[in-house]
Parts: structure tokens; C-alpha cells; sequence
């Protein structure tokens, strides 16, 4: 006999994971053709160690639909580089709108990649949330307060489902009236890395 479905809470445990987690790849509009194109990475990098690199690593923007390409390198601030801030409705390295925003409750809602839009699905899906010991940039203590509104959460998870389906989408017509400049950027951290691997964050 199969077992009868759990009808007791959805849980989501916080680790306290940071937004620049899912800055490995992110989908934005193209400058040129409007459609959807890529960050990551430049080809060739050594291997990062650590989790905060990602905020400093030289980018590469690429398209696929019209073959637009442009790099990206971190300013050079005293001996150090200084970080990219993520947030916002723009991607943090060439502030170009995000290929997966959709507007919801009167907001927009936004993502980097199906990988972001995945934990804020379990997170906005849940109905008993846990948190550990966050560190000062964990991503979901952060959210704005819509997002956490039990009344919100069937509206916020149908937008989440519009953004996993765009993020199969990339020509420039099945782009989201949504997805413009918004110069909705947060404060810098303020942040530097230093030859030989120091990273100092400043308030």
C-alpha cells in the first residue's frame, strides 16, 4: 500500500547563503538584439577557493542569438580589486536589465538564473521556515517584505513559475515588459580583494 501524502508543513531551512552564489551565470537582455544573453565567467580563470571571489572574477556577456559579445573587469582601488554589488533588477558586473523579471503583487519579481528561482520557490513555497546562523548578506533574511506575505505566496510562486518558463526562452520578442533599466542598484560594499587572496569588507 503506498504511504498516504505528508500533510504537515513545507520546511525550508536558511543556511544563510549569499546572493552572490548565483552570480556564476546570470541571464540579462542583450545590448544589441534585445534577446537573451549570458554572464559568466571569462574562459581560462584559475580555479576560485572561495564563494566571495565571484564578486571580482573578470565576466564575459555573450549572445547566442546575435553573436554580441563584451568583457568585464573589477576596478582597481589602492592594491586591491573592488567587489561587484548584487541586487537589484540589473546584473551587478555590465548593469544590464535581467532576462527573468515578471511583475507580481504590484512589484517585480526577479532572478539571475533557474538556479535562483529554484531557493526562492522553496523558500516562498514554505510554510515553516527555519533560519541558522545567517551571516550579515544572507539573501532570504533580505527579501523584501511582499515576498514574505502568506497572502502573497500564491501570486509569488506563480510569477517564480513565469520566470522558470522565460528562462527557456530567449528570442527578443519573448522578452519581458519588465525587463528594463530600473537604476535600482544597491550601495556598494565597499568591498576589496588583494593580491594573495585577503578579502576585507568594509560597513
Amino acid at each position: 500500500m503506498a504511504p498516504e501524502p505528508s500533510s504537515g508543513p513545507v520546511r525550508h531551512y536558511d543556511r544563510g547563503g549569499w546572493l552572490a552564489q548565483f552570480t556564476g551565470r546570470i541571464l540579462v537582455v542583450c545590448p544589441r538584439c534585445g534577446g537573451c544573453a549570458l554572464i559568466l565567467p571569462r574562459p581560462g580563470l584559475p580555479e576560485r577557493k572561495y564563494l566571495y571571489e565571484l564578486l571580482f572574477v573578470p565576466r564575459r556577456l555573450a549572445c547566442r542569438g546575435c553573436g554580441a559579445v563584451a568583457d568585464w573587469e573589477p576596478q582597481v582601488r589602492e592594491d586591491g580589486l573592488v567587489a561587484a554589488t548584487p541586487g537589484g533588477t540589473e546584473d551587478p558586473f555590465f548593469r544590464r536589465p535581467l532576462w527573468l523579471q515578471t511583475r507580481c503583487v504590484g512589484q517585480v519579481l526577479w532572478a539571475y538564473n533557474e538556479e535562483h528561482v529554484d531557493e526562492l520557490s522553496a523558500y516562498v513555497g514554505a510554510t515553516l521556515r527555519e533560519h541558522g546562523a545567517s551571516p550579515m548578506r544572507a539573501m532570504l533574511t533580505r527579501l523584501p517584505r511582499w515576498m514574505n506575505r502568506a497572502d502573497n505566496r500564491s501570486d509569488v510562486l506563480t510569477g517564480l513559475e513565469t520566470l522558470r518558463a522565460l528562462a527557456n526562452r530567449s528570442a527578443p520578442a519573448d522578452r519581458s515588459d519588465a525587463a528594463h533599466e530600473r537604476g535600482d542598484r544597491p550601495q556598494p560594499y565597499r568591498a576589496l580583494y588583494f593580491r594573495g587572496g585577503a578579502y576585507k569588507s568594509t560597513p
